[in-house]
């Protein structure tokens, strides 16, 4: 075998064995420049202020952000409020991207990396899609396979492969231009829950307690005198585990979700949380399971103490700012018993480890026995 045949051998194996991506990038004779100027603006004449739709769509789902007069919305989840920071930060980001490489490519290989129109075939991407408030799109592009840089200093399993360093991206009008951009867009992401406010009820200052099913005696009620004080099962019977009721309190302060039901339906019947704070407040919270989660609804009574009770022993130095703190913080509090009523018209899919500590039994509330 000579020398040039040998090369040839080589040059086969390499397309046989798929040099994958790689081809994109080589000085093939098939493919002719793009006219992309690198380093230039992926969108440059793209502007914020003109978007007031975006749409992400790939071979699963699909996500519709609306802007409406109260703000940002997510469509496919009944018109719930959007996190108006990651739309805006996404946004942005796309606005400042610039083009790393660029390459004329044959339609026939963008399956490769993933950049099919997502429900046309194997391969599909990402499409977004922004347009103005008369449906005029603004742009509209496909996101692909993220860029891998091979990284020797990561010590983590999943960066063995490299980690995500850009993205490969097609403008939706482009026959045969692909792109590569410096940022791998992780928040490109379709899925209607990724994009919800995750700003949610908070129910702290626990001052009762108290779970069951629903129509029926609670299993446990636990209270407390003061805010800082010991918990006790109301009514007395019990050595209650402070460390349970503790857990069971802070879940309620610390609870999210992870999505929105769309059209809910019990399948059983449901948990019943009541807890009242030391503000004065009543929530009511029903847990419905729903395979490995909870479907939770809530409501909030009442309202923050106009007046504040002075300590015992306040000195009159004191008296003034204590006063002007309670005004600024009840306040704080209307506003957000404001908000919590209007995010009671939803429910609310969470995680069970979120609400575990909040739905065991009367056994699990006692202090084990010492041996």
């Amino acid at each position: 075998m000579n020398r040039k045949q040998f090369f040839m051998l080589v040059l086969v194996l390499l397309v046989l064995g798929g040099a994958g991506a790689a081809l994109f990038w080589q000085d093939i004779a098939a493919y002719r420049a793009s006219g992309v100027n690198i380093g230039g603006k992926l969108l440059p004449e793209f502007k914020v202020a003109d978007v007031a739709l975006v749409r992400l769509q790939d071979a699963k789902n699909q996500t519709t952000l609306v802007l409406k007069d109260r703000g940002w919305t997510v469509e496919e989840r009944g018109g719930y409020p959007a996190d108006f920071k990651a739309i805006g930060d996404f946004i942005v980001k796309l606005l400042e991207l610039k083009v790393t490489q660029s390459e004329a490519v044959g339609e026939s290989l963008w399956p490769r990396v993933d950049l099919v129109v997502p429900g046309k075939g194997e391969g599909g991407g990402t499409l977004v899609e922004f347009k103005d408030k008369s449906g005029k799109v603004l742009a509209s592009l496909i996101l692909g396979k993220q860029v891998l840089k091979k990284d020797p200093m990561n010590p983590l399993p999943g960066a063995q492969d490299g980690v995500p360093a850009g993205r490969y991206v097609r403008m939706s009008d482009a026959k045969d231009n692909v792109i590569v951009v410096s940022d791998p867009l992780n928040a490109g992401d379709a899925t209607p829950g990724k994009w919800l406010d995750k700003t949610f009820m908070k129910i702290d200052r626990v001052k009762t307690l108290s779970v069951g099913p629903e129509g029926a005696a609670p299993r446990w009620k636990i209270a407390r005198d003061e805010e800082w004080g010991q918990w006790k099962f109301a009514g007395g019977g019990g050595n209650l585990n402070a460390s349970a009721a503790v857990g069971a309190a802070n879940a309620l302060a610390r609870i999210g979700f992870s999505d929105i039901a769309v059209k809910p339906a019990d399948t059983e019947k449901p948990a019943l949380i009541v807890a009242e704070t030391f503000d004065n407040l009543s929530y009511t919270v029903k847990l419905a399971k729903a395979g490995d989660r909870y479907r939770l609804k809530f409501s909030v009574a009442g309202a923050p103490p106009k007046t504040r009770v002075p300590d015992k022993g306040e000195k009159p130095g004191d008296k003034a700012r204590r006063d002007k703190e309670f005004a600024e913080n009840r306040e704080r509090l209307m506003g957000r018993v404001e908000l919590e009523k209007i995010l009671s018209n939803w429910t609310y899919i969470v995680q069970s480890s979120e609400v575990e500590a909040l739905l065991k039994d009367r056994a699990q509330m006692v202090m084990p026995k010492k041996r």
